[in-house]
């Protein structure tokens, strides 16, 4: 009796995931909202250093590749464009994966992010935009300094999608250009393959997802999505521990 209870539980908890999650779910980019420590940038002696990055980053400012390790993309190259700009550009396995261009405005306290993203299935473009919240040293390029990222936006709807499918005790989850698969069973399984990076997800309530993500069995960060009453929007919240960062923002259902 105490193994029919469980399972019945089980497949009722199940159905709630299918209802409450399946479907598109587009981002709502005027709800993003930021926390954590700033960017940290010094641009000095040919050199650029993030200082805020982990594993930390020092290149030179010339515009060649130079090849960076714990990032999801393989090189990195910085080239200066003038006193308040500089642009950077992203590679893996030799082709573009992100490219943008940081511009201090004239005030010295703003700052903008153009940006083109290939990494998804369609290309992306957008404008982030950020805060001075820290000088850089004197002499120092003036994107130097500490810088609290504000908005973001996207000038299409490429990159705000994600689909929810449910089957058979799994959630896949993609958007667009990746997907994965979790059993909703808590355990920890291991991210494309690679047995230092595993991934959990649980339903903690019928209308609440959560994942948690582990590097070497120490949890890195994880997401929390939360189904309104009405089943039309969705809360959704990113963390990373290891960056001691937050984002969240709200996605609304799509017909």
């Amino acid at each position: 009796m105490r193994k029919l209870l469980s399972l019945l539980l089980f497949m009722q908890s199940w159905m709630f995931a299918q209802s409450r999650f399946d479907g598109t779910w587009e981002m709502k980019m005027d709800t993003l909202q930021f926390s954590g420590p700033p960017e940290d940038y010094l641009f000095a002696d040919g050199m650029y250093h993030c200082k805020s990055c982990i594993p930390k980053v020092d290149v030179k400012t010339d515009g060649v590749d130079y090849e960076v390790a714990g990032y999801s993309y393989d090189t990195l190259a910085v080239r200066i464009l003038d006193d308040h700009a500089i642009k950077f550009t992203m590679k893996k396995a030799g082709k573009p994966y992100f490219e943008c261009i940081e511009t201090v405005l004239p005030d010295g306290q703003k700052m903008t992010e153009d940006f083109t993203n290939t990494m998804e299935a369609e290309m992306v473009t957008g404008k982030a935009g950020f805060t001075r919240v820290g000088n850089g040293p004197a002499g120092a390029h003036a994107l130097s300094g500490q810088w609290r990222m504000d908005t973001v936006n996207n000038a299409t709807r490429a990159g705000t999608l994600q689909i929810f499918q449910s089957a058979a005790g799994v959630m896949k989850i993609s958007d667009g250009s990746a997907s994965y698969e979790v059993r909703l069973d808590g355990a920890d399984y291991p991210q494309s393959g690679d047995v230092h990076s595993t991934r959990s997800m649980k339903l903690i309530d019928e209308y609440t997802l959560e994942e948690t993500d582990k590097t070497d069995g120490k949890i890195s960060g994880g997401v929390r999505w939360t189904v309104s009453k009405d089943g039309k929007s969705m809360t959704v919240e990113f963390s990373s521990t290891i960056r001691g960062q937050t984002m969240t923002y709200t996605a609304e259902r799509r017909p």
